[in-house]
């Protein structure tokens, strides 16, 4: 019997399944493996009642996602969010199913968030839905089971409170159940970095394949929160030419180079974490949607998914993208893009440093013994140089796109576990 194709309203789901499917296709995998994996494991939504700083009760919705446990424990983040929704959070948990698996580490993929406006909540709000939120997700994580990690709009600090709601509703300490913590709290060194390290990493190690110097490169970021300032920072010390940032206030311009360590002090002196009142010599402020128009070498999409679209996508005058967000190119643009001959460099490779990153988190929780920033950073870099030349050198002998060829090696390791654990898992 043919396979029944998932659809979806929601753009990011559907980007997910149309790509799974299309690997699949080509791949020739077994029609039962494909109804498998075209499905999530478990999807939990939970009510979050919240008594607000003004002493009324507002209710926020929460979700997690738990894709396949077929290779290990579901990984994935959690977001703080207005737009968070249930499908939203599975394509997420199905494109870190993949990037786990691509990533070579132990995990399956899982998703979570809460939608909320993070701009509209006190820090006391923030901490009582963070551990409401913790408690009625409680019967759904673990070490073992499923670990969250921070996301969108979270960070070490709400780590922290989910760790602790957990650790004392069960009477023990958990720290393994969580990964992005602060180093002083079972966190880890470099894991901040980690994600917009590997996306840098990445991009360098296109531009050495192609021949093409990173010295003098000129690059656009769009979002400059916890990625985007370390790909920025780690592509200015590689020589390259970082000329344009943005977050939600705008998009900043500069042909001559950005100061991105000023941007960044910037950034992190300011109360709400934006760029925002950020000058410099030379600089143009330009709109928000400006930034993936602005021609450059090297486009990173850091910020949100589908921010390269239909409509945008035959207005981007990059020569290659490195993809920091998870899904900010659809289908149609990713049409578009390849017939403008603009090479891409896929989310779950790009970005997966983060996920690696909360491996080795965890890894030392478990154990209860910690590394260097230095050991930290080594095997990250092999790690995340060692995936690219194995996607890139199967996109070559094969003669596919590099989106394709991670997603057909990814899905060939889950497929594998899949069979030689059985259907009854």
């Amino acid at each position: 019997m043919a396979v029944v194709k998932r659809t979806s309203d929601n753009v990011l789901l559907d980007t997910a399944l149309k790509n799974f499917y299309a690997a699949t296709e080509e791949m020739g995998l077994e029609d039962g493996l494909v109804e498998i994996l075209s499905r999530s494991e478990r999807k939990t939504c939970v009510s979050i009642p919240v008594e607000m700083d003004d002493g009324t009760v507002k209710v926020f919705d929460g979700f997690r996602v738990a894709h396949s446990s077929a290779v290990g424990p579901a990984k994935g983040g959690v977001r703080f969010h207005p737009e968070v929704c249930l499908d939203e959070c599975e394509a997420l948990a199905f494109m870190m199913t993949w990037k786990c698996s691509l990533a070579g580490i132990p995990y399956g993929g899982g998703k979570g968030g809460v939608c909320c406006n993070p701009l509209e909540i006190s820090p006391k709000e923030k901490e009582r839905i963070c551990r409401t939120f913790a408690a009625r997700i409680e019967p759904v994580v673990g070490a073992w089971t499923d670990i969250p990690a921070p996301d969108v709009n979270t960070g070490g600090q709400e780590m922290v409170w989910f760790m602790d709601t957990i650790s004392k509703m069960r009477g023990r300490l958990e720290p393994a159940i969580f990964t992005g913590k602060p180093i002083p709290l079972w966190g880890s060194k470099g894991r901040n970095a980690a994600t917009g390290l590997g996306v840098a990493t990445c991009a360098i190690e296109l531009m050495n394949v192609l021949g093409k110097p990173v010295e003098g490169a000129t690059v656009a970021v769009q979002g400059f929160g916890n990625v985007g300032t370390f790909a920025a920072l780690t592509m200015i010390d590689a020589g390259a030419k970082v000329i344009a940032i943005s977050d939600i206030t705008g998009t900043y311009y500069c042909k001559d180079g950005l100061d991105i360590k000023k941007a960044f002090d910037h950034v992190s002196n300011h109360p709400k974490k934006l760029l925002e009142g950020f000058e410099q010599p030379g600089l143009e402020k330009r709109d928000l949607a400006a930034l993936v128009t602005t021609e450059c070498d090297i486009l990173l999409p850091c910020a949100l998914e589908g921010a390269i679209n239909g409509k945008n996508a035959d207005e981007v005058k990059a020569k290659y993208i490195v993809e920091g967000a998870n899904g900010p190119i659809t289908p149609e643009a990713d049409a578009v893009l390849d017939g403008k001959g603009i090479l891409i460099v896929p989310d779950f490779l790009a970005n997966s440093g983060g996920v690696i990153g909360s491996y080795f988190e965890w890894c030392q929780d478990l154990g209860g013994f910690f590394w260097t920033q230095e050991d930290y950073n080594n095997r990250l870099l092999r790690i995340m140089k060692d995936n690219f030349k194995r996607v890139w050198d199967y996109s070559q002998n094969k003669n596919v796109k590099m989106r394709r060829a991670a997603f057909m090696a990814a899905i060939q390791r889950v497929a594998d576990a899949v069979k030689m654990r059985g259907v009854f898992m």
